[in-house]
């Protein structure tokens, strides 16, 4: 308490030292001295509080132990009075009623002040650069109130010393209360400013709220390694708060601490027999090299060669991905510009971290000037008596009178110690203190429910596993992410999958009529209305290479995978889309058969990003599974979740139906049938004589119908080609059967009869 930067500096191996703090809980300014000026506080210029009487207490405004032990004597005029008040000396316990710290940088330097730009009281703490320092006001309450506590560590005796009068100590330590905890529910408070006028001002308060959750990173860096095993990790010299860190699948205890090594600029040193945790530059230079400690290697080599990158070869933004806390954890990005340079490269980096808009700002703005302070590498050899230095540290290499400053990254032991060393500036790891974006009340969740759809989806590239279903959701306004719970009844649903934004669904407006396959329609033309987006054409190139997938409701509930070329505008969210791939991905039996065109009124979706994946089961496919979907923020039971009942039928297990089907009858009356096999699974590629077979077996059944399209033989095949008898054409129908419909299709032993080929001889 009332501790000056200077003070940390002199004193303590760093601000958020906890010992440090703990042990001047009971002395500093206005306990035992003060500062007279602000030029006394620059140079710490110390003042002795005293009274002349002998009882200096009096006059310490944070003596309580002082106030607590002692005969209280008014001094009217200044003179004390011979008979003392009716206070009891410990006669009572003391409470704290309101104990905080700012968020702030250096904010235990003036715990008390509160920054409120409205106010006539606005101040920061002394020193305090205005920084958002949620870990110096996390180490300050946790110094306070372990210093009061006995069995706490960090638990100071004479701090708190017993009554001799009751049964209890000076400060009632279960009467600690700290400095705020707001009613008001966070994250509305702060960030709906058009309710709290006062939300600015929870950034470098003293709040509680929403700053609970976080985690000191050192903390968060042993639970990480103690989650992998190893507890020989020493992070005691980090400092930061972490609110929220994503482990979303397995991955090894190096790549799990490599996000938070970025954003907080820490690197892991093999130091001895543990692995050290380090902020870069925050530490002085432990050595300064010139010429006569640098061993010379090689005749005629240079002592040290220094080697300076490419102005192109640095990257002139950075860009991050994080969490944002304020936006319900919603993705959101922060960059950082050079505005002069001739570079055009980006550097950008996904961090599964939750933070806030002026850290993230922050840590763009140190993650790229660090790139260009660190673009001198500087190579040299020591002696094997230089053994104490080690990666991680920095050291200052003089040459010419002109001094540098490097980062070791490598070394080498093999005689001479081959040192590898990169320029390091400590001044670009200061955060920048960013002015706050405007904040914006979130909107309100519309109470509606979206319009969704299930699809029945092939494989639209091979990647995707083959018994996923698909669904895509539209609303307006967008409830920020969509939940869709199933269950196979109608109790116990559980979440299936989330949608993250909105999909472009729609509806066709005029007829969709038949149209060959596996070449590019011209005739067609589709009037199509939509909504959450728009429909944008593209090159023949691009749509060769699957540009522009869209789904169409088609015949018989199937949906049909087009693509389309060209989409003309027609009035808002009304399109007229053109130049066709039709049937792709093997729905060429969705397509409108008999010349009957697909009726106005079809479900039109975009096959986009916005269209979540559902993984199913194999033993759920086909089963009447009950759906309920609605904003992810609100409870399953609330009003806004719609209900659907749907099967997905596995549309990625059916097998394609077989291409270039020919029908022909020999002289004994025979038909002989043959046909080419596709693929659902690695069928492009033009070095193989053979598509891959992508089902457990190869098998086929042709169906043989009779006039009322009854099936009157259904014949085996395990090859691409077989024969329906003259002798049983007359079996089944009484003579050669002419003309003879037959449709062919191939088997699966997960799916059952794959997508027809259909011919008539």
């Amino acid at each position: 308490d009332g501790r000056t930067h200077l003070d940390y500096i002199a004193g303590a191996r760093s601000e958020y030292d906890l010992d440090y703090l703990s042990s001047n809980i009971a002395a500093g300014e206005g306990y035992d001295w003060y500062y007279a000026n602000q030029g006394d506080r620059n140079q710490q210029v110390r003042t002795p509080i005293s009274d002349g009487e002998g009882k200096p207490w009096v006059f310490r405004f944070k003596d309580v132990r002082g106030w607590w032990e002692n005969r209280h004597y008014n001094r009217p005029g200044g003179v004390e009075q011979a008979t003392p008040t009716a206070w009891l000396a410990e006669s009572k316990p003391i409470w704290l009623m309101e104990i905080g710290c700012p968020a702030t940088d250096k904010g235990a330097n003036q715990p008390n002040v509160f920054v409120d730009p409205k106010s006539s009281e606005n101040a920061l703490p002394y020193y305090s650069e205005g920084g958002r320092d949620d870990l110096m006001q996390r180490r300050y309450l946790q110094a306070l109130i372990r210093s009061f506590t006995p069995g706490e560590e960090g638990f100071i005796p004479a701090l708190n010393p017993g009554s001799t009068v009751y049964s209890g100590r000076m400060v009632d330590f279960n009467r600690m209360f700290v400095y705020c905890w707001d009613a008001r529910p966070y994250p509305a408070f702060p960030f709906n400013l058009d309710v709290w006028g006062d939300g600015e001002n929870w950034r470098l308060g003293h709040w509680l709220n929403g700053r609970l959750s976080g985690v000191p990173l050192a903390e968060l860096i042993q639970a990480l390694l103690l989650e992998y095993g190893f507890d020989r990790g020493v992070s005691d010299r980090l400092s930061g708060i972490v609110p929220g860190y994503v482990v979303d699948r397995p991955m090894s205890v190096r790549d799990a601490l490599q996000p938070l090594g970025l954003a907080y600029f820490f690197d892991a040193i093999e130091s001895g027999d543990v692995i050290a945790f380090r902020h870069r530059g925050s530490e002085p230079a432990v050595a300064t090299l010139i010429d006569e400690s640098i061993v010379e290697t090689e005749p005629e080599a240079p002592l040290v060669t220094l080697t300076r990158a490419q102005e192109t070869d640095l990257p002139a933004s950075a860009k991050i991905n994080y969490v944002s806390g304020a936006t319900n954890y919603s993705q959101s990005v922060a960059e950082a510009r050079r505005l002069i340079g001739a570079s055009g490269r980006l550097a950008q980096a996904e961090l599964p971290i939750v933070m806030g808009a002026d850290q993230a700002a922050g840590v763009a703005e140190s993650w790229l000037y660090e790139s260009w302070a660190t673009r001198e590498r500087a190579s040299f050899a020591l002696p094997p008596s230089r053994l104490e230095l080690e990666p991680g540290d920095v050291i200052e290499l003089e040459r010419d009178a002109v001094a540098r400053t490097y980062r070791i990254t490598e070394i080498a032991d093999s005689g001479p110690r081959a040192i590898e060393a990169r320029s390091i500036d400590p001044e670009v790891y200061n955060l920048v203190t960013a002015p706050p974006r405007e904040s914006r009340s979130p909107e309100a969740n519309s109470s509606g429910t979206p319009q969704f759809a299930f699809l029945d989806l092939p494989l639209i590239n091979g990647s995707e596993p083959p018994a996923a279903g698909y669904a895509a959701a539209i609303q307006d306004p967008w409830p920020g992410i969509i939940a869709l719970y199933g269950s196979p009844e109608a109790t116990g649903f559980r979440l299936r999958c989330l949608l993250p934004g909105p999909a472009i669904i729609g509806a066709t407006e005029s007829p969709l009529p038949k149209a060959p396959v596996s070449r590019i329609d011209y005739s067609t033309k589709l009037q199509v209305s939509v909504s959450g987006g728009q429909l944008t054409s593209v090159t023949r190139a691009q749509l060769l290479a699957g540009a522009n997938v869209a789904a169409v409701h088609g015949q018989d509930g199937l949906w049909e995978v087009l693509q389309f070329e060209i989409a003309t505008l027609l009035g808002e969210g009304y399109y007229e889309l053109s130049g066709f791939l039709r049937g792709q991905a093997g729905t060429e039996s969705a397509i409108s058969v008999a010349g009957t065109p697909i009726a106005p009124g079809a479900n039109f979706v975009l096959l986009d990003s916005a269209v979540a994946r559902v993984d199913l089961g194999l033993d759920e496919l086909r089963l009447p599974y009950q759906w309920r979907f609605g904003p992810a923020n609100r409870d399953l039971s609330d009003t806004s979740y719609g209900q659907a009942e749907h099967a997905y039928a596995g549309i990625g297990l059916r097998p394609l139906s077989p291409v270039h089907l020919r029908v022909s009858r020999n002289g004994a009356g025979d038909i002989d049938l043959s046909w080419i096999r596709r693929t659902r699974i690695g069928g492009d590629s033009w070095d193989t004589l053979e598509v891959p077979l992508a089902e457990d077996f190869e098998r086929y059944e042709i169906d043989v119908f009779a006039d009322d399209d009854s099936v009157a033989r259904t014949i085996p095949a395990d090859t691409t080609t077989t024969t329906y008898a003259a002798s049983d054409q007359i079996a089944d129908f009484g003579t050669l059967r002419n003309p003879c419909p037959i449709r062919v299709h191939q088997l699966s032993a997960l799916f059952g009869r794959g997508a027809a080929a259909i011919a008539a001889v």
